[in-house]
This record gives structure tokens, sequence and C-alpha cells, in this order.
């Protein structure tokens, strides 16, 4: 059996119905040649189906979970090209009708929602390029959980954009049994040309893991411009794969045994003196 990981780079617009086309074509363009017994996993940026509107929007479109139109369309997707699919994020309602989640969803090739991760750390910065400010927290909720699925050919993790700035959740994920880790991102062009590569390195790296990287590239039609530079790194920290700008899907096989290697002749694991505990936090 052969597996294969990939990731889509898109730039998305405030258009759900063409992001969805575009995502068709690019997995119907660039779909690597598998037999019936081969798995496949596609990881789609973060905002994969709405981005480049108001951040009010994303509350305004939000779904209920296992419903919406958005999720229908995701698993309609995966059906038609057998995959599992990882939509980076969605936004999905929670209790309080003032927040979403950003939500990232794994789709089977049956369709069913398998797994789900709502982004525990929100992008509230300050960023010297046209928005300025980044306030995620006035809409979004975090997430309180660690996803970790066993896809029988390897264990996903999860993760979203500014999680990957804290090492402590890849390496909670490691100890969870995770040997890929996606990472849906909408990184800016400033943070992403000073610290995203150099990040989704370490992460792999520090791990002995792979690192399947989505982001969103160019000017949305709100202005904001986003990095791209979607890749994919294997656990020694080499750049398998890379799409620098546009949209398009990279692909790379996952290798098990490259995994065992690197983590037999290398024990980090095992020689770590420290533990980790993450906080608990309410939705």
């Amino acid at each position: 059996m052969i597996s294969v990981i990939s990731a889509i780079q898109l730039s998305s617009v405030n258009c759900i119905d063409q992001n969805i086309e575009d995502i068709d074509k690019i997995l119907f363009e660039n779909m690597p040649r598998l037999s019936a017994e081969d798995m496949h996993l596609v990881v789609l940026p973060e905002c994969c189906l709405y981005f480049g509107g108001r951040d009010i929007d994303q509350l305004m479109i939000a779904e209920n979970l296992g419903h919406g139109k958005m999720q229908q369309a995701l698993a309609s997707l995966a059906k038609k090209h057998g995959i599992f699919l990882l939509a980076g994020t969605i936004p999905i309602k929670t209790q309080n009708d003032n927040k979403f989640t950003a939500s990232s969803l794994l789709f089977s090739p049956n369709g069913d929602i398998v797994c789900d991760y709502q982004k525990m750390h929100l992008f509230d910065v300050d960023v010297n390029d046209s928005e300025k400010q980044y306030r995620e927290s006035k809409y979004t909720a975090p997430g309180n959980k660690l996803s970790v699925i066993d896809l029988d050919t390897f264990k996903l993790g999860f993760s979203v954009c500014y999680d990957l700035r804290f090492a402590e959740l890849f390496r909670a994920l490691r100890v969870q049994g995770a040997e890929v880790i996606a990472v849906p991102s909408a990184f800016t062009k400033v943070t992403g040309e000073a610290h995203w590569q150099s990040l989704l390195r370490a992460r792999a790296i520090e791990n002995q893991i792979y690192i399947v990287a989505a982001g969103q590239s160019g000017v949305h039609p709100n202005g904001r411009e986003t990095f791209g530079h979607s890749m994919i790194i294997d656990p020694w920290g080499e750049v398998k794969e890379i799409k620098v700008t546009g949209i398009g899907m990279i692909s790379c096989d996952f290798d098990r045994q490259l995994i065992k290697k690197i983590r037999k002749d290398i024990p980090v694991a095992q020689h770590n003196k420290f533990s980790v505990t993450l906080n608990k936090m309410d939705n």
C-alpha cells in the first residue's frame, strides 16, 4: 500500500462556490495515480472556503458541526476523488451566538467527518502590513482539545496556522503518536517571509515527523496578502515539495521507514527530560 500526503495552495475569495470549484479543479488536474487500496491525504489551507471578506462574515456563514452547505460540498469532494480531505478551517457555530470556532474537519473517502480540531491559538497580533492589527479572538472561540487520528498507514495530528509558533502543542501531538502533522494556514506575507519555513522545519526536526503545510497565497479581495509557500517537510527537516506562489497541489509519499530510522538513530523522545502539560481552555 502507498500512502500519499498532499497540500493544496489556494487564493481563496469571499465566495464559497468559487472556492469549491477551484479545489475540485486542482484535484482533478493533479491527482496522483493510485490503486484502490492506496491512501491519499489532501490538506486544504486555513479559511479554505471563505477568505478575503470582513471578519464578521465568518460568523454569519458558520454552520453546525455535521450540517450545512460547506460541509456537504467538502464531503462530496472527498467521495468524488476517493481521498481523506482535511478542510483547513471552516467556521463552526458554538453555544455563544457571537463566536465560532475555526475548525479543521477531516472527511473520509466515504464523505464522513472522522475527526475535528478547533484552532487553539488565536492570532491577536500587530503586523507591519496593510491590516496593521489582527484580532482573531473578536469572533473566534479557541479550541480546547488535541486531535490525533489513526489512518492505519500513519497517525495524523492537527494544528492551524498560528499554532505553529507553539512548540509544546506539536510535542504533545508527537507524544500522542503523530507521525504527520497538518498545518493549514493563512500566514501573512510579512510573518511568512520572516518565520514560515524556519518554524515548519523546526517542528519537523524536533518531533521527527512529516509536516504538511497548506497555505493561502496572494492578495485577497479585502486587500490582505498571504505568503503561500505551501510545503511538505520530512522528519529530517528537508523540504520535499514546495509551491511558492499561485494555486496548485504538491504531493509526497509517506515513508514510515524513514521516521523509524531517524527516531532510532537520534532517540530524542527517550532523551527528553521535560514533559508537556497543556492548560485547559473553555470555549
